[in-house]
């Protein structure tokens, strides 16, 4: 187990129980008590968690890892999901895309395909996308304003809306920490789900882009109903109950 691994582990116990040990949280993952007073520190360190004698507890809501520490979750499903994806774009297409670690791998994706190399438009609010594309000079970037938030590298705020409002998209890919059939698209963080709802209302196509993980999940803040979705792309692990549960819904499901 990676070490960013093994933090989202802790963060997700803390979530689970309010408080743990350090010996549970060894126990549970492992590895060394030596090693999880390490982790609970540095966690600590960086607000994801408050240190007490002994353990643990939680400091946020949200238990939100910082994207540079997700990239390694999942990392197969996601590539597989961002080539599926990709698929969906053609050329001279104007493409939104929010922050994430599968939204990032989709970017990547697009501008090295060699269907696109005549040209197309990426509008995002995160910051990394714009900053490694932009070399790209097929890839025309659009970029919102915005406040940036240090989790997801993504400009949040009343900023970003002078931008969104005046743009249209052909397809928006959604990166989303949860979704539920009932509640539909959410993030952990209010000031990303609401930029992320304004990205979506742009868009002619909606494509929620996320792994098996995070369906029939829920998290602190809708960014859209499920009926404002059109497809969604995910791995191969998806439930079929969950997938027969979308599909009725009027959701496309794609199993990469």
């Amino acid at each position: 187990m990676s070490r960013y691994d093994r933090w989202n582990a802790i963060l997700e116990l803390v979530a689970q129980e309010g408080r743990v040990s350090v010996e549970e949280a060894s126990q549970a993952l492992g590895v060394s008590t030596a090693t999880i007073r390490r982790d609970f520190d540095q966690l600590a360190q960086q607000q994801m968690l408050m240190r007490t004698r002994g353990g643990a507890v939680a400091q946020s809501v949200s238990y939100d890892l910082p994207l540079r520490y997700k990239t390694a979750r999942h990392a197969g499903e996601k590539q597989r999901i961002a080539a599926a994806a990709a698929e969906l774009v053609t050329p001279g297409a104007v493409v939104g895309l929010n922050g994430g670690t599968t939204t990032s791998e989709l970017a990547r994706t697009l501008a090295t395909l060699s269907t696109l190399e005549s040209g197309f438009t990426i509008v995002t609010n995160a910051l990394n996308i714009a900053a490694e594309l932009t070399v790209r000079q097929h890839v025309k970037i659009v970029v919102t304003g915005g406040v940036a938030r240090q989790q997801s590298y993504e400009l949040i705020g009343p900023l970003a809306t002078g931008v969104l409002e005046q743009v249209t998209l052909d397809v928006a890919f959604l990166g989303v920490d949860a979704l539920d059939v009932e509640l539909g698209a959410s993030a952990h963080h209010e000031g990303e789900a609401s930029v992320n709802h304004l990205l979506i209302s742009r868009a002619a196509h909606v494509v929620v882009v996320a792994d098996s993980s995070k369906i029939g999940k829920r998290a602190f803040s809708r960014i859209c109903p499920i009926g404002q979705i059109d497809t969604l792309v995910t791995d191969a692990q998806l439930a079929d109950s969950l997938a027969g549960e979308l599909t009725e819904a009027g959701v496309k499901v794609i199993r990469a």
